[in-house]
C-alpha cells in the first residue's frame, strides 16, 4: 500500500474513523490508484498494533463510501470513481462537516471573507497538488 497511517490512541476521533479518513485522504490525493490492493486486515492491524475489528469497520466505512470494494477471497480494492455514486448521504455528511468549519471559523473570531479566501487557498493547494502526483 503506498500510504502510511498514523493513529494517535487519545484523539477524539475514535481509532476505526482515523484510519478510514487517512485512507480516504490517499485515495483523493492519487497516492492509492485504481485497483490498489489495500493491505489483509490482520495484516494492517498488526503493523497498527490495533484490533482487527478496528480495521474491519474502517474498511466497511469506505466501502459505504464508495471509495473501495471487497471481492471475497481476494481482498479490498480501491474503486473507479467512475463507479462511484454520491448519494445524498454523502451530501448530508459533506455538508455537516462544513458547517462544523464554519461554526469553528466563527469561534475563532474569522470573518467570512477570511474563511472563503482560507478554503479557496487550500482547495487550489490541494487540487495542484494532486495534479503534480498524477503527473
Amino acid at each position: 500500500m503506498g500510504i502510511w497511517i498514523q493513529i494517535s490512541p487519545g484523539a477524539d476521533k475514535p481509532i476505526y474513523i482515523q484510519v478510514a479518513e487517512q485512507i480516504a485522504e490517499a485515495i483523493a490525493k492519487n497516492q492509492l490508484s485504481v485497483g490498489d490492493k489495500l493491505p489483509a486486515v490482520r495484516k494492517l492491524a498488526a503493523e497498527l498494533v490495533i484490533n482487527p475489528n478496528t480495521v474491519a469497520r474502517s474498511y466497511t466505512i469506505l466501502e459505504q463510501a464508495g471509495l473501495v470494494t471487497t471481492k471475497t477471497g481476494s481482498g479490498t480494492f480501491v474503486a473507479d470513481p467512475k463507479l462511484r455514486s454520491s448519494d445524498a448521504a454523502d451530501l448530508n455528511l459533506l455538508s455537516e462537516r462544513i458547517d462544523t468549519i464554519i461554526a469553528r471559523g466563527l469561534n475563532l473570531g474569522l470573518e467570512p471573507e477570511n474563511m472563503v479566501s482560507l478554503f479557496k487557498a487550500r482547495l487550489e493547494g490541494f487540487v495542484k497538488k494532486q495534479e503534480s502526483e498524477i503527473k
